[in-house]
């Protein structure tokens, strides 16, 4: 079930546009309409193009959802992140019910290229709800923290010291498995915009205009490299 309004979404871009700047008339007056108008028109394609994207790309992905899983509610909420100082940013989070919520950032819907990154993107974040990553990540994280506190505790830490062991190995137990996370919704998300009648191998070159992670130890995301080649064989089971 979709809760999106394309207006809202208009606006937003709008907003999130730098205008040029403006010199006055003859007249005194100020103002820059060409440049006004052209801000409008790239607003007005980049919303309508990511209403386009949702509304192909949600029903198959919640099609999915039913049919692979029986744990997970499928019904996702693709809401847009009103702040326009927001960096370029996806992610998948949830309700206090569990329902899968979905949040694009304006300047994320402003600098994809074209339909495909955003269908590729939307495809990824759905894949980490049906994957069931953020329950994983979250008892992960529980067991790191008992872990580490449990190794604390029968070194003699206390107080300040003890919290600190806690806190690192809730880190850790939600990091260990995180780059996995990230190769997994990769694969499952090529697949989901494939049947939606996008070009994931396409949608994923977003990947060359980003800051490469790199292979850290414990790091949240995969290297770009190695993100792409995923998409590159999931790709080519679909016919890509």
């Amino acid at each position: 079930m979709k809760h999106f309004f394309l207006f809202p979404v208009l606006a937003l871009l709008a907003a999130c546009a730098v205008p040029l700047p403006e010199e006055p008339d003859a007249r005194g007056y100020t103002g820059a309409p060409d440049q006004t108008a052209g801000i409008s028109a790239q607003a007005d394609a980049a919303a309508e193009r990511f209403v386009r994207v949702v509304s192909r790309v949600e029903p198959v992905a919640e099609s999915i959802c039913r049919e692979e899983t029986e744990r997970f509610l499928c019904d996702l909420t693709i809401m847009v992140d009103a702040d326009p100082n927001a960096p370029p940013n996806a992610y998948q989070t949830q309700d206090r019910w569990g329902r899968p919520i979905i949040i694009f950032t304006v300047a994320l819907i402003a600098d994809a290229r074209n339909e495909d990154e955003l269908a590729f993107v939307l495809g990824h974040e759905a894949s980490h709800h049906l994957l069931g990553h953020i329950k994983k990540s979250t008892e992960g994280a529980k067991a790191g923290a008992v872990i580490f506190g449990n190794l604390a505790s029968a070194s003699g830490l206390q107080d300040k010291a003890l919290e600190d062991a806690v806190n690192l190995g809730a880190i850790v137990g939600s990091r260990y498995y995180a780059k996995r996370y990230e190769l997994e919704a990769d694969r499952l998300g090529t697949l989901i915009a494939a049947e939606a009648g996008y070009n994931p191998v396409r949608g994923a070159q977003f990947f060359a205009r980003i800051p490469d992670p790199g292979d850290r130890f414990l790091g949240s995301h995969p290297p770009n490299a190695q993100r792409l080649q995923v998409v590159r064989e999931a790709a080519a089971l679909v016919g890509y």
